[in-house]
């Protein structure tokens, strides 16, 4: 009798932990849900800029030389001697409410929302033949972290005017970073806007405020939106935000730049090419290959986004680098641009 007895109030606890596990779990879900819910309500002020700035909503970026890279991951090496002239760069990332007004006045349609050219892009599965961008989802649980596509999902009907797919929008959210954009539209936005992309080493300096040092390589930046708690199945908010956050809700750098580091990885100018023998293959927390076109040209993306964890895609540093393919739009991907011209 004493056994079965305490068989069933070990039974019982066990039911107890579960019930309160699955309580536990709904009522995180409905923080994050609620929390998420007022910070896409949130416009962040930035701070009001210099009466006689020449290029309003751009900053000056002084010349310096530095060793570009980092030693955090092998696609960083080997570390470089690099020297980069002065420029103007945008202060936050390009919103949706400064790309909407591109598309407004030039009819632009990115690349996400047009049909897919399966001639330049052969032996794509039907999935993928059709307009969309890959789009990531917290999962509920995961087996290991080595399949990325348990978090990331190629979906149709997703771009800019729908990051996280149909259903979703950007109504009130204009102050947000604009996303799901490929290198060739955010060239056609910094050609309209008489501008260009920044290359690598030009992004890398801006983000180090044009400091040749490095900041501490594991340090997660206090002052950025990126992933605190166990990617990808728990983000506990204490940036303030779970997923995307408007732009300029972070103390910029000593520079007057924003999200240099988290929030959207930012597209460069420059080409993807492994600087080092043990980076020929892409990052393990890159798109996988199953989503992209078969040898696929790739670009150089830095800083890191609201996705980057310390014990995940550690990359919300100026030195870190990935690849990703031009064509591709994601929802954790935008841009800012930069000027060639007289500093102040």
């Amino acid at each position: 009798m004493k056994s079965r007895r305490r068989r069933w109030t070990l039974a019982g606890a066990a039911a107890l932990i579960l019930l309160a596990a699955g309580v536990a779990a709904w009522w995180a879900m409905g923080e994050r849900s609620a929390r998420q819910a007022r910070a896409e309500r949130v416009a962040c002020a930035l701070p009001p800029e210099p009466a006689a700035r020449p290029h309003p909503g751009m900053v000056w970026v002084p010349a310096g030389s530095f060793d570009i890279g980092d030693t955090v991951y092998p696609e960083e090496l080997p570390r470089r001697r690099t020297r980069v002239e002065g420029f103007w760069m945008d202060r936050t990332e390009v919103t949706n409410d400064e790309f909407a007004a591109f598309v407004k006045a030039t009819r632009y349609v990115t690349v996400a929302e047009r049909p897919v050219d399966t001639v330049k892009n052969p032996g794509l599965p039907a999935a993928l033949q059709q307009p969309g961008a890959v789009v990531f989802f917290m999962p509920g649980a995961v087996k290991g972290r080595s399949d990325i596509t348990q978090w990331w999902r190629y979906t149709p009907g997703a771009n800019w005017r729908h990051p996280g797919g149909p259903g979703t929008h950007i109504e009130g959210r204009g102050a947000f970073p604009v996303a799901a954009v490929t290198l060739e539209d955010a060239q056609a936005y910094a050609r309209w806007k008489g501008r260009a992309l920044p290359s690598e080493a030009q992004w890398e300096w801006a983000a180090r405020a044009a400091r040749p040092e490095l900041p501490p390589a594991h340090e997660q930046p206090k002052e950025a939106n990126t992933w605190q708690g166990l990617f990808p199945v728990l983000n506990s908010g204490e940036d303030g935000f779970v997923g995307l956050a408007p732009v300029g809700c972070y103390a910029p750098n000593p520079l007057g730049l924003h999200d240099m580091i988290g929030n959207v990885w930012e597209l460069t100018a420059d080409a993807w090419t492994p600087h080092h023998r043990d980076a020929d293959a892409p990052p393990p927390d890159q798109i996988p290959v199953g989503m992209r076109a078969a040898g696929a040209a790739q670009q150089v993306i830095k800083g890191g986004s609201f996705l980057c964890a310390p014990n995940y895609c550690m990359r919300y540093r100026a030195g870190a680098r990935q690849p990703q393919d031009r064509d591709l739009a994601t929802s954790h991907l935008g841009f800012r641009t930069i000027l060639t011209a007289p500093g102040p």
